[in-house]
């Protein structure tokens, strides 16, 4: 019939979803299929289901062989071999906790990687500390249910009118504490001629669709005192700054013509309280983080995400959070790979190994989304995860949150995101300093006074940000005692503001391995006291 490994797949694939079939190959399915499609039953290599192997997970071994035929070369062999010839490898070892895919040979990059358990940042004194956990504590979502997002909302419906009044309410709420903060008598018109100088209040943004610079940063003023104009800003006078686009600032200044503001004073932001819990922890607490991709790049073989479950197993931590994706849309070879069930079933699969690898442990397990994942909704804010299939004997240990969120555990404030932002805004960051400057630091400063998880407008072209519930669901309530924001940049541990903030690294980069985080929560201290990136998975 002229069907090559990827038309013939494509056919049944088509074939079994329109007919509502199992995706377990049966002979009279074959047969039915042959009569409707017209490719013959002798084109199939029939491998009877292993006990215990569920229909999914035999259908990712029927891909497996298909990818495989695929992948062929197209010479001519020296040595014609048969069609049929027997596989190097059983199907039925295709398919295991590390190997969710059609891809059967594991990234060799990522196999020869050395350097395990190797500290590589610490913060604190960890002398004496014990790197094991009792598996579990309490862990809860932080603030009232109704300012946390827990389920699918509709997006891209935004209004402009709706846009420009989450924008304006947030520069009014930002400049009242600004207002009470610095002592501030009052704010004036951004755009109005004054010989004297003035205080005003507004958002920083770009005369043009480049990246901000010294020369293109202007000031949209607030709508109550400018109405919202416009007026490019002279930094010449400002010693040291740090700007991006979005950030909520009152400046201080001379504009004579009304056309061009002079900037002699930034007034600093001003982050949230921290909070105090009720009762002090009561013993010391784990906590392991770790972000995604949990495989490497030149194949789809689950081996970081095999070695994160047995570290797990072995140190039983308290709490396991796992950050970002399952499946990654830009994943080289997941983008080339014949899969014949969808995203969704491979996620399931895929999350329901992750919790069944922990349930020995009994550690909480949170498990943050992204907007990475190809089988979850594109937006920011996003929601949690949806898993109906979730044992109950797992229910109360398992915590799908949305992305980004704050959690309470036993006391201690997590604020975590998913999303890169340390480098969508370094990316858009200008900054001036006399001393050292670090940009981390910066940043996240930033995010801790302009009291946002993602605070940055126009956002990054690579999230599709629902502005409204942006303002709903992204604001910081408090600060948090440790702040997890996972980046493609260099991993870090550091003290800003009082706040802990920690940027684990990635479990993979490309074909290698990355970092995992793992902290203590010490008795009776807080914030966060202790923490350490290791290269825990060998990488």
């Amino acid at each position: 019939h002229g069907l090559g490994p990827v038309a013939l797949a494509n056919e049944l694939l088509a074939f079994v979803t329109s007919k509502d079939l199992d995706l377990q190959l049966t002979p009279e399915g074959l047969d039915a299929f042959e009569h409707e499609v017209g490719v013959p039953n002798s084109q199939f290599l029939w491998v009877p289901r292993p006990p215990g192997m569920s229909s999914l997970e035999m259908s990712f071994c029927c891909a497996c062989s298909l990818q495989g035929s695929q992948k062929r070369s197209n010479s001519t062999p020296e040595t014609p071999r048969p069609k049929r010839a027997p596989a190097s490898r059983s199907p039925y070892g295709l398919f295991s906790p590390h190997s969710f895919s059609p891809s059967v040979t594991p990234s060799q990059k990522y196999s020869s990687r050395g350097g395990r358990g190797e500290v590589v940042a610490s913060f604190g004194s960890g002398q004496g500390s014990v790197w094991h956990g009792r598996g579990g504590c309490g862990v809860t979502i932080f603030g009232h249910p109704e300012q946390s997002l827990s389920k699918p909302y509709k997006s891209m419906f935004q209004k402009a009118l709706d846009v420009r009044e989450a924008l304006a309410e947030r520069v009014e709420e930002l400049g009242e504490v600004l207002r009470r903060h610095h002592g501030l008598d009052g704010f004036s018109s951004a755009v109005l001629p004054a010989q004297e100088p003035v205080t005003v209040l507004g958002q920083i943004g770009c005369d043009g669709n480049g990246k901000l610079n010294t020369k293109s940063v202007l000031l949209v003023g607030d709508r109550e005192h400018s109405g919202g104009a416009e007026v490019p800003l002279d930094l010449s006078e400002l010693p040291e700054y740090s700007l991006f686009p979005g950030q909520v600032v009152a400046l201080e200044g001379t504009n004579s013509t009304g056309r061009r503001m002079v900037v002699t004073k930034l007034y600093e932001g001003v982050p949230l309280p921290f909070h105090t819990p009720t009762e002090p922890m009561a013993e010391q607490r784990m906590v392991l983080v770790a972000c995604g991709p949990f495989t490497p790049s030149d194949s789809i073989t689950f081996e970081p995400l095999s070695d994160l479950l047995e570290v797990v197993a072995r140190d039983r931590p308290d709490v396991c959070i796992l950050v970002r994706t399952i499946n990654l849309i830009n994943h080289e070879y997941l983008i080339t790979s014949i899969l014949l069930s969808p995203f969704s079933d491979v996620f399931r699969l895929c999350l329901g190994t992750i919790i069944e690898g922990t349930r020995s442990a009994g550690s909480q397990l949170v498990l943050v989304p992204s907007l990475r994942d190809v089988s979850h909704d594109f937006v920011y804010p996003q929601p949690p995860f949806s898993f109906p299939d979730l044992p109950k004997q797992d229910k109360e240990r398992v915590l799908l949150v949305p992305e980004p969120c704050v959690l309470d555990i036993d006391g201690v404030i997590f604020g975590l995101t998913s999303t890169d932002l340390l480098f969508h805004m370094g990316a858009e960051e200008i900054s001036s300093s006399s001393g050292v400057s670090d940009r981390f630091t910066r940043i996240l400063r930033h995010i801790l006074t302009q009291r946002s998880f993602y605070p940055l407008y126009p956002p990054s072209e690579e999230l599709n940000v629902d502005l409204e519930a942006l303002a709903a669901f992204a604001a910081l309530p408090v600060t948090p005692d440790v702040l997890v924001t996972p980046s493609e940049l260099r991993f870090f541990v550091k003290d800003v503001l009082g706040c802990v903030c920690i940027n684990p690294g990635r479990l993979t980069k490309g074909q290698a391995g990355g970092e995992s985080g793992r902290g203590i929560l010490p008795v009776l201290v807080s914030p966060f006291a202790f923490s350490g990136l290791i290269r825990e998975l060998g990488v």
